[in-house]
This record gives structure tokens, sequence and C-alpha cells, in this order.
């Protein structure tokens, strides 16, 4: 079977790093074109990231009628707002799209305005667009020809929740999430920015429900429960470069085993190849995921305060963006899932 050819379009940030470190050993797709987000040069690969040396791959000006010869699918890792113009363009060419940013995650454009800032000037895509949490929607990515991939923090979230409020356990009302990212969540200006003036603080953000993740987050978590669900959601930082955790409550209003709370995820994950559900005793921790598109998963009860904690764990540049990409590339294109996801390596 021919190789899937790929094409990434902004490879200057983290994502677009990442995603070349893991097409560079997928043995079923090949980068068959690279474009910076602004550059009008044509250079080497080496020359933006000497680790690359070898490759042979040249960076290039973007031109979709170029892509279209020559991709099959297309990566954007840009920053939100500029996906707009770029999106129709590749579609009209049959190019698939795996957008990164936020500009096609929001269903509603009133909403994704009022978030961030700015009209969108694409608004008839959005009903096609396709959530790309893949565990969540397998089938709808596999017909797909325009994914959204969702945030990181969502990433933790959905994943931890979506069994508790798929089955109706839990107290919807009483979501509480307290989050936690290494810094290059925010991409490389904010990272070096921090190292500069804050290194190693510790510090939480947009308290108070301003963070632009809270209407993704809760918009599928309603479409997962059937219901408008408000959550309060706190994000932190933490003086580590990558790696997220998710610490979320939620009341039972019941007493729940631990028996039965394990069920829950046995069934809905069962069979996963990214979700790892800890054995009792066992915490997630950012140690075990980094540079993996795993998402480990643990679940306690706090008997007597009758809540659940469930905790989450990802690498935000991998299951948190860039690896979740290209699982959702493997089931757009009928291959193996874990294709190119299998290896644990960031460098």
């Amino acid at each position: 079977m021919a190789k899937i050819r790929v094409g990434i379009v902004g490879i200057t940030g983290y994502t677009g790093e990442e995603l070349i470190r893991i097409l560079l050993r997928h043995t079923g797709a090949e980068i068959t074109a690279l474009c910076g987000r602004t550059s009008a040069e044509t250079r080497p690969l080496k020359d933006v990231y000497p680790h690359f040396d070898g490759t042979g791959i040249v960076c290039e000006p973007l031109d979709a009628a170029s892509l279209a010869g020559k991709t099959d699918v297309v990566f954007l890792a840009l920053p939100h707002r500029v996906s707009f113009g770029i999106v129709p363009e590749l579609l009209d060419k049959n190019i698939k799209v795996i957008d990164l940013s936020a500009d096609f995650r929001l269903n509603d454009p009133a909403v994704y305005e009022r978030w961030y800032g700015e009209k969108h000037t694409a608004p008839s895509l959005l009903g096609e667009a396709v959530y790309g949490l893949t565990e969540l929607n397998r089938g709808k990515i596999r017909a797909a020809r325009l994914v959204a991939n969702p945030g990181c923090y969502p990433t933790t979230i959905l994943l931890a929740l979506a069994p508790l409020l798929a089955g109706r356990i839990g107290e919807r009302s009483s979501i509480i999430i307290d989050a936690k990212s290494g810094i290059s969540g925010a991409g490389r200006k904010t990272v070096a920015e921090y190292y500069k003036n804050e290194h190693p603080n510790f510090r939480p953000y947009s308290i108070g429900g301003t963070h632009r993740h809270i209407p993704e987050i809760e918009q599928e978590l309603s479409k997962i429960a059937g219901e408008k669900i408000t959550v309060t959601f706190t994000p932190h930082i933490l003086p580590m470069e990558r790696g997220m955790v998710s610490t979320i409550y939620i009341s039972t209003g019941r007493e729940m085993s631990a028996a039965e709370l394990r069920d829950v995820y046995a069934s809905r994950y069962g069979g996963e190849p990214f979700i790892r559900f800890m054995e009792e005793g066992k915490i997630p921790d950012v140690r075990n995921i980094t540079g993996t598109n795993y998402c480990d998963i643990g679940a306690y009860i706090d008997a007597r305060a009758r809540r659940l904690v469930i905790v989450s764990a990802i690498d935000n540049l991998v299951k948190g963006a860039s690896g979740q990409a290209v699982q959702n590339m493997n089931v757009m294109f009928g291959i193996k899932e874990t294709e190119g996801l299998e290896v644990h390596s960031v460098s």
C-alpha cells in the first residue's frame, strides 16, 4: 500500500516539531511538504532543527496548489485565527486537514468570537468539522475530511469524565477541575519569557472561568451528558517543560465501591490502545507518560466527602496535540491506529 503523503504547515512551534519527530518514524506515512507560517524562503529542515539533520527534507513557502500535487493530508500547527483562510483552500483541492488550533473546535461561531475575540470567517465548515478526540469520536473521524484536534486540557478532562457522564454517575453540577501543565503548552514565546522572568515559579492562572478551553470542555461534556454542563476549571503552570495532570472532583451523592468504579472505566475503555487505567494503589504521573501518546487515568473514592477524585495525565505535546493528531490521521486513512506512536522518546 502506498504511503500517506503528509504536509505540515507551521513547523517552528512545539507541535510542528513534535509532528515531524513522530512522522519520521511512521512506516505508513511520508513527509512530502513542510511549510513555515510566514517564511517565503526555501531552506533545509536541518537549518530550522539541526537534530533532524540527514533527513534531506526542505521547508518551502506555503502554497495550496503545490500541496495539492504532493499531499493527501495536511496538519495545521498554527496559532488560532490563522487556519480560517487556509482550510477552505485545502479542502477545495481534496486534501484532508487536521487542524491543531481551536479554529474549528467550537460548534457556534458566536461562542468562538466571544472567547477568542475574532470573527469566525469560515463558519460554514463548523458543521462538517469532527472533534478529534479519537476514543470518543472514532467513527466520525474515520469518515472526516476536516478534523479539529482537541486542546490538551480538554483531552485530559474529557477522557477522565466521559465514562462517568455517559453512565449518569455523579452530580453533574459539582464538577471541579484542578489542572496543571508544563510550560510548553503556552508556546515557545511564553516559555522563553517564563525562563527569563519566572522559573522555577508555580502558579494558577485564568482564575474565575476565563480560560479559553472552558467552552470546548463544556461543549463536549454537554454532548456526552445530554444536558448543559458547567464546570469550575482552574489551570496552573508547572515549572517543567512538558506534561499535564488534571485532578477532577465530582460528588457522588451515594456510596460507591472501588470495584464498581473500576468497572465503569473498564467497560468504556477496555481495549483502547492509549488509555491506561491505573491499578489499585497507583496514581498517574508525568514521568510515565512523557514522550508517549498515553492518557493514564486513576479513579479514587473519597468516601468521607462522598466525592470521586479522577486523575488523568498526558504529555501535552503528544496525546494533547501532535500524537493525537497522528492517531486521528491513522484512523482517517484506515491504517493501524498505533502506527508511529509506539515508541517512548522525546529525542
